[in-house]
């Protein structure tokens, strides 16, 4: 069973929801934001999307990285700052990894040159595609 532990009721919540969802409907999300308020959350937010069905789009993800960002300490001494390896460091192996989970497989056809790979992968890094 759910329970907000003990001196946690100020934690922020958000909580998003797809008007659309045939799988959990509308109904249940404001049940659940009710019953969570009614626990002692000081702090929640349901917010709901109209025409979403049982998934994301990008305004929620939008919405959450706005929440995070409201809600998370700021990062001042960079300790949470993740380095991306430079693509020229990169093997082809690597290289090729990256293309495929990026889905650039289609991009990558008839590449012979690892300079062809890098830039690929600079390029998509830089938002050029």
């Amino acid at each position: 069973q759910f329970t907000i532990t003990e001196g946690l009721n100020d934690v922020p919540i958000l909580h998003c929801h797809g008007e659309a969802d045939p799988m959990v409907v509308p109904a249940m999300a404001q049940k659940s934001q009710v019953a969570v308020k009614e626990m002692g959350a000081e702090s929640y937010e349901l917010k709901t999307y109209k025409g979403l069905p049982h998934s994301i789009n990008m305004d929620e993800i939008a919405d959450v990285a706005a929440f995070l960002k409201k809600v998370l300490p700021a990062d001042v001494d960079d300790s949470c700052k993740v380095e991306l390896k430079d693509p020229s460091s990169m093997s082809v192996k690597e290289l090729k990894a990256f293309i495929r989970n990026a889905g650039l497989t289609g991009k990558a056809l008839g590449f012979m040159e690892k300079s062809e790979f890098v830039r690929l992968v600079q390029d998509h890094r830089a938002g050029k595609l």
